[in-house]
């Protein structure tokens, strides 16, 4: 069991994420989740079924993990609160296997009896020992298998029916049932000791029948388990990137000690060929990091002094000494590995959807079996109620919810760990279902399209000289954290310029800011920002602006009480594989806008360098809000890419907000997605693997609404024997499961390729 804390100390909630076993199919996950989502002090709950988990959110001076597991129990259910998630599966993988092994070496002998039930086999007979056949031995071990190793289908069965619900318990419960006590029945209404020779004349026993379909759905769980365990390792693969122990130097000494006691500020040594244990700076070495599991970047970086490092990197080379800024749960590392687990305890619209079909399924197919009976005992077959009621079990053996409930949760969580591995964090399933749909792609331009780091490149001193422009400027964005502020204090740090203090600093978003330096009014922003402040511009700042806009750079105005003092002109260079992820995303009929801040100029310059034909120049936070709802009135399906600060209205609003990381709280939190580290070909990645994904799921849909639309009437109208029945419901949860592994493959192999 995990505990997250979440709020503040006054109503702290805690998050928690624990196994639980006993789940037969979807219907049992929603049962759950509602009884937890009633309890008082529970904010969210969340069960999955094919991860066998449940995420539970809740106020701790309200509720105790303890009252959380005692309501599972009472739904039937066991809650492993002491162990993982993924320790709880693997724990009712190993069960199911002892099961399935005992119940397929008693259910073999029970085949011979199966040959009677077809008769181009019936000549075999004469080869097996007579003494198989005897209605003593079948009903000894039809037993064991229907009431020891069967014994937890009657405990689901009887827990959902005191919860008024259904569930497949239900189903494989009344079918194995039926057709035992029939063999039952007949058994000792013609002598349990019967001589073998008789025993050829005597009715057919349906022993086999409960028998094959038992250990046919305890298969398909257990290969239902070991897929889920599969799909768990690939999605969490950032626990094997997590070092548990740091070489941290304190007075001249090192130490080795846990990665949760390195405190920020501490200098830890990493030698070649180690994972780096903490996010930090490098203070000392030169090397390479392999950071392809954590970021997907394939080639490794160069890192030397003052470049920013992660945990979960590798370093290749060197040996490093690196300053701590975060350890142990701080890092990013394990707030990706929690976003992660929160995309997976959410769920997507065609979960959501499966789940409301799950509730009424069962009992669709329990007043189904009953029609059945009527139907042939009044109908097809008056009087032929020995018939009528082996249909019926044909029905309820052959109704299969388990499909349905499979078909997307596996497919999204093998999804969710690929899109991880290639440095995309998708933080709700429903992201990933709205991106395979994107019609159109809003980019921002500075730090998304653009490199990020703009520099000074050019000045217009009207009154006083450069120096003094740069160094008013440069105090009033002292507290921005806009990349055109970073710039403007970075040149003025580089020429050696003092910076004076700024009082009363009043930011405009989108437009610049005001301030008070040395007892005057100073202001800096763009064309718009000074226009709505009536300032007098003259021919000589009007010709330099008009010049370097034009030249694609970025124009600044400063003024001082009012009156233009100087313009300061920055460029920032287009991202090196920015216009190849436009093109990509043509290709993938997606059509790309350009949305910026900036003067129209400089945003045309840099469309036409990327090959972007819509611009929309001089946007404020709320423009950008403004165009993401216009686009979705006209019908469009719209993404949105930027930055986790300005853009976040407009991030928030589309129906799939990409944030451009860079290894910040901010940046991880922001958006629907977050792409680690501005790699900008992941967008088009994501909309691919996405589109590979939801495509999966639908096939999976597919076979399985089709697979209970053809088998049902089949078995209705007595063309399936009971077992075939039986066998053929494992097996379609089986092939969906196969199917949703395959995408495993899929993801791989365009892995590779990209």
């Amino acid at each position: 069991m995990k505990h997250t804390e979440l709020a503040d100390k006054s109503d702290m909630s805690v998050t928690i994420d624990f196994a639980v076993q006993g789940m037969s199919c979807s219907a049992c996950a929603v049962r759950i989740e509602k009884a937890i989502g009633k309890m008082e002090g529970v904010q969210m709950a969340a069960v999955s079924f094919p991860l066998r988990t449940a995420w539970v959110q809740y106020s701790a001076h309200l509720l105790q993990p303890q009252q959380i597991a005692e309501r599972v129990k009472q739904l039937g259910f066991v809650a492993l609160m002491s162990e993982s998630p993924r320790q709880g599966l693997y724990k009712e993988h190993n069960t199911l296997r002892l099961r399935l092994i005992v119940a397929a070496i008693l259910t073999l002998p029970l085949l011979a009896g199966m040959i009677r039930h077809l008769p181009p086999l019936e000549p075999l007979l004469g080869l097996l020992p007579a003494w198989l056949l005897m209605p003593w031995l079948q009903l000894a071990l039809a037993s064991i298998i229907q009431f020891v190793i069967g014994m937890p289908f009657y405990f689901g069965a009887y827990y959902a029916l005191r919860q008024r619900s259904a569930n497949m318990d239900v189903l494989v419960a009344l079918g194995t049932t039926a057709a035992y006590l029939y063999s039952h029945y007949v058994v000792f209404q013609d002598g349990l000791l019967r001589q073998s020779d008789a025993a050829a004349h005597a009715p057919a026993l349906y022993f086999e029948t409960s028998a094959v379909v038992i250990t046919a759905v305890l298969l398909g769980k257990y290969i239902e388990t070991a897929a889920s365990l599969r799909a768990q390792q690939g999605s969490d693969g950032y626990g094997k990137l997590q070092g548990q122990m740091a070489a941290v130097e304190r007075a001249g000494e090192v130490i080795h000690m846990k990665t949760e006691f390195v405190r920020a500020g501490d200098i830890v040594i990493v030698e070649a060929g180690e994972i780096v244990p903490v996010d930090g700076i490098v203070c000392g070495g030169v090397s390479s990091a392999d950071e392809s599991l954590l970021t997907g970047e394939s080639l490794p970086i160069t890192k030397r002094e003052g470049d920013p490092i992660w945990a979960g990197t590798r370093n290749e080379s060197g040996r490093l000494r690196i300053r701590t800024e975060a350890a142990g749960h701080n890092t990013m590392l394990n707030r990706i590995q929690e976003l992660v687990r929160q995309a997976q305890r959410s769920k997507s619209a065609i979960q959501r959807n499966v789940d409301a079909a799950a509730s009424w399924f069962v009992p669709i197919m329990l007043v189904f079996a009953l029609l059945t009976v009527i139907l042939w005992g009044a109908l097809l077959d008056p009087g032929n109620w020995s018939k009528a009621f082996v249909c019926a079990i044909a029905v309820l053996l052959a109704a299969c919810p388990c499909a349905l409930g499979l078909a997307a949760p596996i497919s999204l969580v093998i999804a969710s760990g690929r899109l991880a591995k290639q440095g995309i964090i998708a933080k709700e399933a429903g992201a990933l279902e709205r991106l395979a749909r994107i019609q159109t792609i809003i980019f921002d331009k500075t730090g998304t399209l653009t490199e990020g780091k703009p520099r000074v490149s050019a000045m217009l001193a009207v009154k006083g000289s450069q120096a003094s422009l740069l160094r008013l400027a440069a105090a009033a964005e002292s507290e921005s954290a806009h990349p055109l502020a970073a710039a403007i204090r970075r040149e003025a740090v580089k020429l050696g310029l003092v910076i004076p203090e700024a009082e009363q600093l009043a930011y405009t978003p989108g437009g610049g800011v005001e301030a008070v330096i040395e007892k005057k009014a100073f202001a800096v922003g763009n064309a718009r920002f000074a226009a709505g402040r009536g300032w007098q511009m003259g021919q000589e700042v009007q010709a330099f602006a008009q010049a370097r806009e034009t030249a694609g750079e970025t124009v600044l105005y400063a003024a001082i009480e009012r009156e233009c003092v100087g313009v300061l002109a920055l460029s920032d260079m287009i991202k090196s594989n920015a216009r190849e992820t436009v093109k990509e995303l043509k290709e993938l009929g997606v059509t790309a806008l350009l949305a910026t801040g900036d003067h129209e100029a400089p945003a045309r310059a840099a469309a036409k360098a990327l090959g972007i034909s819509e611009v929309h120049a001089s946007m404020l936070p709320e423009s950008k809000l403004a165009l993401v709802e216009e686009l979705k009135r006209r019908g469009k399906r719209v993404a949105m890419a930027g930055d986790g600060w300005n853009d976040a209205p407009a991030l928030a609003s589309a129906d799939v907000g990409i944030a451009m990381g860079d290894g910040t709280d901010a940046a991880l939190s922001a958006g629907h997605m977050t792409l680690l580290l501005e790699r900008l070909k992941a967008i088009p990645e994501a909309i691919r693997i996405s589109r590979l994904t939801i495509r999966n799921v639908r096939q999976n849909l597919t076979f399985a609404f089709l697979y209970n639309v053809i088998i049902i009437p089949f078995a209705a109208f007595g063309l399936l024997e009971p077992w075939m029945a039986g066998t053929a419901m494992a097996l379609s949860s089986v092939s969906v499961v196969a199917n949703a592994l395959r995408l495993t493959g899929k993801l791989k192999r365009y892995a590779g390729a990209s």
